[in-house]
């Protein structure tokens, strides 16, 4: 539906001025183009297009208004013209001249002519004739507006893309204004919403090249700030593809199919809250097939596992994600017997995968019982898992003492916005019946038994498997059945929200051998449900779903199967499947619910036959309009095309059954679409005659084009297919996701142009993404509009009507964001905001994306020989029409440009990077009774050639179209230069040519040898190109030109080594060559060798047509013509860029690393520098092995570059070797691809940005100290005896009052200060990365609360904007008083602070820029060597390093740098530079610590021990290495001597040590150290935070700082230092201010200027010109690779080097930062008494309850040191006296809380693994039994660290103190030293509850080793120290005091049944006995009849 309206003149103007014309309607506007000096007349003849959604009312108005132009001020209003539409809705089209009336609404003379045309949705309205349909193309280009903005409006019919009539083609050009759009000319532009401005109108054909500036200025002329400026597209010429052309895709590699390298690391830490009583809990991680086991921990709910596993995989990414992540927790598993299963979890890798940085870090899985649905939780598994593929880096959150006590229901392993309550779910998944399946067994004894019976059966049996989360269900088997009919359902149960998100859903063909699968579809659970409050659960169908697969034809071996298993893009219809999904939560309540989880299938009713939709008959017509470039291999056979869509049109392997005789209606429902209209004659009649589907066009002979490819001689004969085929009517979900499709098309089309503009440095980015904003939303409304009329048909399913309000609701949403962020976006905000536009972007292509299927995609295959050699394959929403352009397909009714590729596996590497065929092709899709326009978008002048039946019969589809037009152009292709070519070679270069082809012709550039970067500046002329259609269309629609750069090889044929695509600048024969289209500028287009881009090519291309008078009328072609160059033509000068003379300077340091080339060393190498043609040679370094470094440190070249940085040409850098004779071979090769960052500009005198003028104080305030967790304190806190301070007065008495403060006040212990002399490097260690986290912790909730904050303004929208201000103000307020009171902190605790060191969690050089502040390092990289090279990592191609530096500048320079003092003509721009002599260092490397290494041993452990290699120097530390541990700490230090040059790469490795066999390399980290030692940043040693001469933070220089100050200052050619009184010190201009006095070890001050110093280098960046940031005291976190495992981290390691001059003083001994040795404890618990006991025995004799109680404690580990009290036997009440001491002696780690114990793992292990373990005391009540095993009554586990203090009786001890620990006050025994209490045994009863089952009175003591000796206590109650004996009631012999009382009670109550029993028993035993006895005499004597 639209509305257009043509504006043809105006008539009866007064005087002479600029005209412009604005036409409104529903308040949207367009302008005209300035029609400049008109006098009386002005003739606009433009059409305006208004696409409208929804009827016009005949009482809507169209307004038309007139205004003179003016270019400063405001348009000035001449008249206005209102038209009420009730006549155009009436007739449909009304032609209207009539006169305008002005402001006071009375009538001037000037006049206006139009004509309305209104163009209704059901087409009632309007008789269009076909012609005007053809001149009238579907405006919906790609790349254009397809929703008129305010922003497109001043491009007025341009944008919009319409042709009026070819008459007036030339004045009507659309898109002209686009035509220079790529060269960054802004097409549009608006200023605010005011008039367009004069100079964005120029005659038709000028681009309005806007100036920034200038746009800037009228802004402010008409008082609009320039912060609210939008611009429309710039868009890059490739996507310039106007109406009737659709943008083709460059990329041509599948990628989904390939297999890649994944790692799943898991490391299982702990559990808690297991369920069972006395466990012993192992856990099982399984990864897709694989398992592995932790260890077993004895006897605990709350294991401790600490362990790490890593699975490798090398699998498609498909299939990693689907594979599941299960964790179980197995109860007593041993060699026997399997265990029991306490719970699961169940993730599928995906879901990890889609997570910030991929991994969850120390996160709590819920575990829970699949067998028993009823349960609830059984316990939690803390663990970390992480997926990374190659490539990835995760980022390791840096592991610290883990001290935060764990939140667990705060951190679930749980995706965001997942509950935490999750439910048990059903999933029914219905399957009701499939069609049009293919032939899956061999026909032989089909054929066999065919011709025997005469029986034809099916050759498929198919059924259906889903799998899901890790189950598997299948329906049953239909034996032969290519319709097979299930009406099956399968029944999942699963936990809901499921973590796993797919489902996927395979027919496979049942078979005796093994079943294959025919196809596989799979559903995506997040597309087909919604979680947001207005959300709903998973639904899908009943839908069908194609699937595609491998071709149809049967072999036995199908090399394709992959494809059918869902791995890959298939290339051919397999089947469809109509199916149905629901979910149903379950109400586990229910006694009824059947609790197992296992899958079920069940019988589902049926389906009704039209519940998809109303069969309907759709026609597609598709015309082939030039196939070109097909592949030589298949060029000497006829070759013919065939379309298909489902198994309609396949003829080669389509058939499935015998042809039916179609009903006309459709047929009966269920053979639908099984059979195949071919040619036959029983086809059906039809209305418009015998219409018969032509799916193939006719074989046919290529021709060559060129040695590698050829083409098909189509000329002016075009073959056209036609297919009918019958669906389902369900084109409103294609409708919808088109239009979404297109918002999104349009968005990030915008978005490229964003970042182009900030990758050529275009002025004002920030303007054009406001533009795409505004675009965005006004989008998403029309969407809204769109979406809202939406029929209510019944075959909508409940998806439907859900996902179409949940897009309404998302797009509304977005429209309003994004004008919300439209208003925010600034200069300096505009990165930020990209990536939220960039999440809308992938959000609309989430939404769009249609879960149900309809139309199966189309396929078009070329086919040679009846053998199928290449695809292609096109969505059928692509090319679906649709009377509402946003609903049409964005390539329907459009000549795209398609490159056919090789099916399956074939197509991966350099196989699929080849072109099979380049096809230009026209498709259109639509109902068969739409199909009345179904030619209109082809390239008009054609005549419709028809089968003999169709001849008359208007609306018949033609088979071929004879192009009666054509028009002659010549081509010219200014092929200037490429750079970043890919190596082809195995020298490291390349030999390149250009390939250029258009149409059937191609030719080729020179061949450049030995160079990445070819100027090839050459002109190619194409002469006589034929292009078919009208002369108008070729204007705005040439075809696109490819580009193929290949490697010449003296044999064999040329390398591909990548492709781009073009498109001509086009002139008629009409037009002017001259500004601004003419002469064409050179752009850069992007180069792809497969997926990867692969270099640049710098060309321009124009198409010019030849006109009546001959090639004599074309431009001259004028260039600088070299006689040398022979026949190669140059490109001319208008063209070629504007040069100017540079110097390039060029530093040549050294070599590095240079390996072997062809075995042989290299000796003499030489390094060449080549930019432009010229270039430099360096010194030839004479012996590489005794000094790699040059002799010549500087040399220069000139050379013409271009003015315009970016189209400056690479630089080469190159080492040979030079031999013997005078021959030399190359080693390697580097490209500097941009001379940007070394371009030197000189400082622009005016703007001296440095305040040289005036004293300048620096701010020396020390940073806001972070407000660390109470962790910080318990670090701090490690000393081992604590010598207290002296406090001050007020403190004391604080103390005092606490200690009085009686009951609550001992909850305050005092902490301890920790004493100087106890501090060590590690205090500091821990203190630092304390604040590292916190620092973190601070980001992430700083960006977290300016997210929530740009959220609340982007929902509110700007009207409560202004509210929102407010509400923001509000907490930056309490947040500045919150850093105020910061401060303060420190003085309560009163704790010297301690120094802290930088902890990098990643390399230095990643903060210092690779240290590469003046001394560069180039890779050097060689060529390739095989062709499997082509996926070798930049890495492995590296055979050294060239350092240097180069400075380019433009000649001449200003005379003050070269007059400066102290300056060296010699060294150019490479002042102060250091000698490169050789020169003696000595390395020190401190190695702390290593993290998650990659286990090594079957036992998924380690063995680590620290290597380091540098130069000749190998150190193996083999004998310290650290058993079975994956976090070893090493705390070690290494001193090397080394000598730079030679020896400057430093290894530091870690190795796996092995018993036997040799040691395995975990993972090694290189440092060059060079590049530190030279660095300004001054890297040699860290610069610490303050200065002491003793202690654990002395000063590690041999420099102190005032020294190290001067030298700086020296060298910078700074002024300075000036002491001055009072701690200032003044540098250049700025002053510093610091302490002056030092303490010594004795304690005595002294005057000291190296605070001051000090201060100065730590804030040496402050300092003007010389500064820059001074590498600190710190530890970096270096990642450990491991070269047979390229990319994927296997570890990191925590270390730091120090570097020092061996001709400087020496440095003192190295820092000891040897691990700290645990402190030996001794813990000693008296279990005094117990009471409450819960009794467990019955009296055997009086029937008492009674327990004979024993308390067990332990505290490492049960089965090392238990220890058990004595029994209180036969215990009445549960009270238990026992007076029994444990003492427990165990080492222990006050900074990390874990206690250490070392012990064998296993009988057979060769040494002892040391394990660190949390301090936890648990103690058991048990009740002894002298026969059966002991019964477990209950325990409490008691964290030393922090526990609740006991209760003072028996009575307040409760089981709250277990329970609700976060409330009670926690104490530390390692603070208390001594606890006395009572404490509850816990244990869990039937239902799962915790209960009190008794209490106990015990007192913990804790005494170091020393003081455990001085006073010795005795186990038990032995001496010394012993306990007195219980006074313990002797109640366990009380029955020999009574007998009788025991008698008469067993007898009369307890056994008196018993005995009676048995007494009647005896009875009757006596009387068988009896009978048995005499029973024989009897029978004798009866016998004999006695």
């Amino acid at each position: 539906m639209a509305l257009l309206l043509q504006l043809r003149t105006v008539t009866g103007l007064r005087g002479k001025a600029d005209r412009i014309a604005k036409a409104v309607f529903r308040g949207l506007s367009f302008y005209t183009r300035v029609l400049e000096n008109c006098e009386d007349e002005a003739r606009f003849d433009e059409t305006f297009r208004w696409p409208v959604a929804s009827n016009i009312d005949g009482n809507e108005i169209l307004e038309i208004q007139v205004f003179n132009y003016s270019k400063v001020f405001t348009n000035r209003l001449i008249g206005t013209f209102q038209m009420v539409l009730q006549k155009v809705v009436e007739e449909g089209q009304v032609e209207v001249t009539d006169t305008l009336i002005d402001d006071n609404n009375s009538a001037i003379q000037t006049s206006i002519s139009i004509e309305i045309r209104y163009q209704a949705l059901d087409g009632t309205v309007g008789a269009w004739n076909d012609k005007e349909f053809l001149e009238t193309p579907s405006v919906h280009s790609e790349g254009e507006g397809r929703y008129p903005l305010e922003t497109d409006s001043l491009l007025s019919s341009h944008r919009q893309g319409l042709d009026i009539s070819p008459g007036k083609s030339t004045q009507q050009s659309t898109e002209r204004s686009f035509r220079r759009a790529g060269k960054g000319v802004f097409s549009a532009m608006k200023l605010g919403k005011t008039r367009p401005s004069k100079d964005d109108h120029r005659k038709q054909d000028e681009p309005a090249v806007l100036e920034a500036e200038d746009l800037d200025r009228k802004a402010l002329l008409q008082g609009l700030e320039p912060d609210t400026i939008s611009l429309a597209s710039v868009t890059a010429v490739t996507t310039n593809v106007s109406n009737k052309r659709s943008k083709p895709d460059i990329k041509m590699e599948p990628s989904a199919g390939r297999p890649m390298d994944y790692q799943v690391s898991i490391t299982i830490i702990e559990a808690r809250q297991l369920v069972g009583l006395n466990m012993d809990p192992m856990v099982c991680v399984e990864v897709g097939e694989e398992k592995k086991y932790t260890s077993m921990k004895e006897s605990t709910n709350c294991p401790y596992y600490n362990e790490y596993f890593v699975f490798d995989f090398h699998v498609p990414p498909d299939v990693m994600f689907d594979k599941i992540i299960k964790l179980s927790v197995i109860h007593s598993k041993n060699l026997l017997r399997s265990g029991t299963l306490v719970g699961s979890f169940k993730m599928d890798v995906g879901t990890v995968y889609t997570q910030p940085e991929h991994q969850f870090y120390h996160k709590w899985a819920i575990l829970s019982d699949p067998e028993d649905l009823t349960a609830g939780l059984k316990g939690y598994l803390k663990c970390d898992i992480a997926v990374v593929g190659k490539g990835d880096n995760i980022k390791t959150p840096h592991k610290a003492n883990e001290t935060e006590e764990d939140d667990i229901e705060g951190n679930l392993l749980l995706p965001d916005g997942v509950p935490p309550e999750r439910q048990w779910a059903r999933f029914y998944i219905k399957i009701y019946r499939a069609e049009g399946l293919p032939r899956m067994n061999t026909s032989i004894m089909a054929n066999v038994k065919k011709a025997l019976i005469g029986e034809n059966k099916d050759l498929v049996d198919p059924y259906v498997q889903v799998v899901f989360a890790g189950q598997k269900g299948k329906t049953s088997i239909q034996k032969s059945s290519y319709e097979p009919l299930w009406n099956e359902q399968i029944i999942f149960t699963e936990m809901f929200p499921p973590l796993c998100k797919r489902i996927k859903i395979q027919i496979r063909d049942s078979d005796k051998v093994n079943d294959v699968a025919i196809g596989t579809h799979f559903i995506d659970l997040r597309k087909i449900s919604n979680e947001g409050d207005k959300g709903f659960l998973p639904t899908f169908g009943p839908a069908w779903v194609n699937m595609y697969g491998s071709t149809r034809n049967y072999t036995l071996m199908d090399e394709h199967q992959e494809l059918n298993e869902g791995l890959g893009e298939g290339v051919s219809f397999r089947a469809r499947l109509l199916m149905s999904l629901a979910v149903e939560i379950l109400d586990t309540t229910n006694p009824e619910i059947n609790s197992s989880t296992e899958v079920q299938v069940e019988q589902a009713t049926s389906v009704a036959d039209n519940c998809t939709g109303k069969m309907e008959e759709f026609f597609l017509f598709g015309a082939f309009l030039e196939a070109t470039m097909i592949d030589r291999k298949i060029g000497d056979k006829p070759i013919n095309f065939e379309v298909t869509i489902g198994n309609y049109g396949n003829q080669m392997d389509g058939m499935s059954k015998p042809i039916l005789q179609r009903k006309k209606e459709g047929g009966d429902g269920n053979e639908e679409e099984s059979e195949l209209l071919q040619n036959s004659s029983e086809d059906e009649g039809d209305e418009d005659g015998e219409m018969v589907s032509v799916s193939s066009s006719q074989p046919m002979k290529p021709l060559v084009t060129d040695r590698n490819y050829f083409h098909l001689p189509y000329f002016e004969r075009k073959p056209c297919i036609y297919i009918k085929s019958w669906w389902q009517d369900q084109r409103r979900r294609l409708y919808n996701a088109n239009i979404m499709d297109k918002i999104a098309d349009k968005l990030e089309e915008g978005l490229n142009d964003v970042q182009e503009m900030i990758k050529t440095e275009k002025p004002h980015p920030e303007r054009r993404l406001r533009g795409v904003l505004e675009e965005l939303s006004s989008g998403c409304l029309h969407f809204v509009t769109l979406a809202d009329k939406d029929q209510h048909h019944s075959s909508r399913t409940r998806l439907d009507r859900e996902r179409l309000k949940s897009c309404m609701r998302e797009l509304e949403n977005m429209g309003q964001q994004a004008t919300t962020l439209r208003s925010q976006v600034k200069k300096n905000t505009m990165k930020d905001k990209l990536k939220l536009v960039q999440n809308f972007l992938q959000k609309l292509r989430f939404l769009a994306d249609e879960p149900q299927h309809t139309i199966p995609d189309i396929f078009i295959w070329m086919m040679s020989n009846n053998k199928r050699i290449a695809y292609a394959r096109v969505p059928s929403k692509d090319i679906l029409y649709s009377i509402v352009d946003e609903e049409m397909g964005k390539d329907c009714a459009k000549v795209k440009t398609i490159f056919l590729k090789l099916p399956g596996k074939r197509g991966f590497g350099p196989a699929g990077w080849t072109v099979q065929a380049k096809m230009e092709i026209y498709l259109w899709l639509g109902l068969n009774k739409q199909r009345k326009d179904f030619l209109s978008g082809l390239p008009c002048g054609f005549e419709e050639k028809k089968t003999a039946r169709g001849q008359n019969l208007p609306s018949f589809p033609p088979i071929s179209l004879l192009y009666t037009k054509k028009q002659v152009f010549q081509l010219r292709a200014h092929m200037y230069q490429a750079r970043s070519l890919f190596a082809a070679d195995s020298s490291g270069l390349s030999d390149p040519f250009a390939r250029v082809f258009f149409i059937s012709q191609s030719q080729c550039t020179e061949v450049l040898n030995e160079t990445l970067c070819p100027t090839w500046d050459q002109l190619l002329v194409f002469d006589n190109v034929e292009l078919y259609g009208e002369a108008h269309e070729m204007r705005d629609d040439p075809p696109i030109i490819v580009i193929e750069i290949y490697d010449q090889d003296t044999v064999g044929k040329a390398d591909f080594m990548g492709r781009t695509f073009a498109k001509p600048v086009v002139k008629m024969s009409d037009e002017q060559y001259c500004p601004p289209r003419f002469p064409p500028q050179l752009e850069y287009y992007q180069i792809y060798r497969g997926n990867s881009t692969a270099g640049d090519l710098l060309a321009a291309f124009e198409l010019l047509q030849i006109g009546p008078g001959g090639k004599s009328d074309l431009p001259p072609i004028d260039g600088p013509m070299d006689m040398d160059r022979g026949p190669i033509l140059p490109v001319p000068l208008g063209i070629r860029p504007v040069l100017s003379k540079y110097r390039v300077e060029v530093l040549f340091w050294g070599l590095r690393d240079l390996k072997r080339v062809n075995l042989a060393q290299v000796d003499r190498p030489r390094v060449d520098i080549e930019c432009a043609g010229k270039g430099v040679q360096s010194a030839l370094i004479q012996n590489y092995k005794k000094n790699p470094n040059f002799s010549t440190l500087v040399k220069w070249f000139e050379v013409d570059l271009p003015e315009n940085e970016l189209l400056h040409p690479p630089l080469n850098i190159r080492v040979v070797d030079c031999r013997a004779f005078g021959r030399y071979t190359l080693v390697g090769s580097h490209a500097v691809s941009s001379l940007r960052k070394f371009i030197y500009r000189p400082p622009d005198k005016k703007a001296q940005h440095w305040n040289m003028t005036g004293e300048i104080v620096v701010n020396m305030e020390p940073e806001v100290p972070i407000k660390k967790m109470e962790t910080m304190v318990k670090l701090e806190a490690n000393s081992d005896a604590v010598v207290k301070l002296d406090v001050s007065e007020e403190e004391k008495e604080r103390k005092k009052k606490k200690k009085k403060g009686g009951g609550g006040g001992g909850e305050e212990v005092e902490e301890e200060e920790p004493d100087d002399s106890m501090l060590d490097w590690w205090s500091k260690y821990f203190a630092s990365i304390e604040t590292m986290k916190e620092q973190l912790r601070q980001q992430e909730a700083a960006a977290a609360e300016a997210e929530e904050k740009e959220e609340m303004e982007m929902a509110e929208g700007s009207k409560a904007q202004a509210k929102n201000k407010e509400k923001s103000k509000a907490p930056k307020d309490d947040k500045k008083k919150k850093q105020q009171s910061a401060p303060e902190l420190p003085e309560k605790k009163n704790k010297p602070r301690i120094d802290e060191l930088k902890v990098f969690n990643k390399e230095l050089e990643t903060e210092f820029d690779n240290f590469e502040d003046w001394l560069h390092t180039f890779n050097l990289l060689r060529g390739k060597i095989g062709d499997n090279d082509d996926n070798a990592t930049e890495e492995e191609r590296i055979v050294g390093r060239f350092k240097g530096s180069i400075c380019v500048y433009k000649m001449p320079l200003p005379d003050d740098i070269t007059k400066e003092a102290g300056y060296d003509p010699s060294f150019g721009m490479f002042q102060g530079i250091p000698s490169n002599d050789p020169i003696n260092v000595l390395v020190r490397v401190y190695v702390v610590r290593a993290t998650d290494l990659h286990p090594a041993d079957i036992n998924g452990k380690a063995d680590p021990y620290i290597a380091i290699k540098l130069g000749k120097t190998d150190i193996k530390d083999k004998e310290n290495y650290i058993s079975k541990q994956l976090n070893p700490v090493f705390g070690k230090s290494f001193d090397i001597e080394a000598t730079f040059p030679m020896e400057s790469m430093l290894t530091v490795a870690v190795y796996d040590w092995d018993l036997v066999g040799t040691d395995d390399l975990i993972g090694e980290t290189k440092i060059d150290l060079e590049n530190r030692y030279y660095s300004k940043h001054r890297a040699t040693c860290g610069v610490s935070h303050t200065y002491s001469i003793h202690g654990y933070n002395t000063w590690r220089d041999p420099m102190k700082p005032s020294q190290i100050l001067s030298k700086l200052c020296k060298d910078g050619k700074v002024d300075g230092p000036h002491y001055g009184p009072g701690g200032r010190v003044k540098v250049a201009n700025r002053v510093f201010t610091g302490p002056t006095e030092i303490e010594d070890e004795n304690g005595q001050k002294k005057q000291t200027d190296e605070h001051l110093a000090l201060a100065v280098l730590r804030h040496w960046e402050d300092i003007p010109w010389a500064g820059c940031k001074l590498v600190p005291e710190h530890v970096e976190t270096r990642p450990l690779l491991n070269p047979d495992k390229p990319g994927i981290e296997q570890g990191r390691l925590e270390m730091w080097v120090d570097m020092f001059p061996m001709d400087m003083p020496a440095p003192g001994p190295a820092i000891d930062i040897s691990p700290r040795k645990p402190k030996k404890y001794e813990l000693r618990v008296i279990v005094w008494n117990t009471d409450e006991v819960i009794l467990e025995d019955d009296d055997y004799f009086t029937g008492e309850k009674s327990s004979d109680i024993f308390v067990r404690g332990w505290l490492k580990g049960q089965q090392e040191d238990k220890q058990d009290t004595d029994v209180h036997y036969h215990s009445l009440t549960g009270e238990g006296n026992f007076n029994w001491r444990y003492i427990f002696p165990f080492d222990y780690l006050m900074a990390e809380e874990k206690i250490v114990i070392s012990k064998k793992e296993s009988m057979f292990s060769w040494d002892e693994t040391e394990y660190k373990i949390p301090a936890r005391l648990t103690l058991q009540v048990w009740d002894a039994d002298h026969f059966s095993a002991d019964d477990f009554l209950g325990a409490i586990e008691l964290d030393l660290n922090r526990f609740p203090r006991g209760a003072k009786t028996s009575k307040q001890c409760s089981l709250e103190m277990v329970t609700n620990e976060a409330e009670l006050p926690m104490i530390s025994i390692f603070k208390q030293k001594r606890v006395k209490g009572w404490w509850p045994f816990v244990a869990r009863d039937e239902n799962d509850e915790l209960e009190v089952t008794g209490k106990v009175e015990a007192e913990l003591h804790l005494l170091t080793a020393e003081e455990a000796e001085k006073s010795p206590a005795g186990l038990a109650r032995n001496e010394p120290d012993p306990l007195e004996k219980p006074n313990r009631p002797d109640t366990s012999f009380i029955w020999f005091l009574n007998p009788l009382k025991s008698i008469k009670y067993l007898i009369c109550t307890r056994y008196k049944w018993l005995i009676i029993k048995i007494v009647l028993a005896l009875l009757l035993l006596v009387m068988v006995a009896l009978f048995l006895y005499s029973m024989p005499g009897y029978m004798v004597k009866k016998l004999l009849g006695a």
